[in-house]
């Protein structure tokens, strides 16, 4: 009869750290279960990402704080149903995309266009909640934020959101990725390519300088 070798003792700094991905399976695991309190820290570990697809899809008129609750709700309801809690990022992405699209579709959305027509909604597509106002090591300054938002707008979908996510947001190449479930090299080409298309709409518009 084998016996079974002993287990190799545990050498200082040996083990892994946590990463971000392992941390929020935990928390989801925990959400499925109804725990409020865990579901509101899943959310606020993820709210500031959202905000930027939300950003990167929505009509220009809608408003970001509006449509931040609406994802929140949605999460609140249906984590539970989430089956796989390492899809958590592409499965937020879904529904705050799924949000950005419903409301150019929503009752709301003549009312939005005349506030955003006549300028008395122009914040709603600048980001302008407090908690997802834009670092000062990625936006200069508020007038930099609304011309990158401007020019941003310009771009492709596929452009639009990794750019974003990079630019306000901060993220790696590798936590887009995640989140767009696309490889890493990916989003590097995509992101790379979006900053040029931006260089070049800044330069036809004059307006180059901000962005360098």
């Amino acid at each position: 009869m084998s016996s079974v070798p002993p287990s190799r003792p545990p050498v200082p700094g040996d083990q892994p750290r946590l990463r971000l991905a392992d941390a929020q399976t935990d928390q989801v695991a925990t959400a499925a279960a109804a725990d409020a309190e865990s579901v509101r820290g899943m959310w606020e570990a993820n709210r500031r990402w959202v905000a930027a697809i939300l950003l990167a899809h929505k009509p220009r008129w809608a408003d970001l704080e509006d449509l931040l609750q609406e994802v929140a709700l949605a999460t609140v309801r249906k984590v539970g149903e989430l089956r796989d809690p390492g899809a958590l990022r592409p499965w937020l992405r879904t529904v705050a995309i799924n949000a950005a699209h419903a409301a150019a579709r929503g009752s709301k959305r003549r009312a939005g266009e005349e506030r955003f027509a006549e300028g008395g909604d122009s914040g709603a597509h600048e980001g302008r909640t407090r908690d997802f106002a834009p670092p000062p090591e990625a936006l200069a300054d508020r007038e930099h934020g609304r011309l990158l938002m401007k020019l941003a707008f310009e771009l492709p979908d596929g452009y639009r959101e990794p750019l974003l996510l990079k630019a306000v947001e901060g993220l790696s190449y590798r936590e887009i990725g995640e989140i767009m479930d696309l490889p890493e090299t990916t989003i590097e080409t995509r992101v790379a390519r979006g900053r040029r298309m931006l260089r070049d709409l800044a330069s036809k518009s004059g307006a180059l300088a901000m962005l360098q």
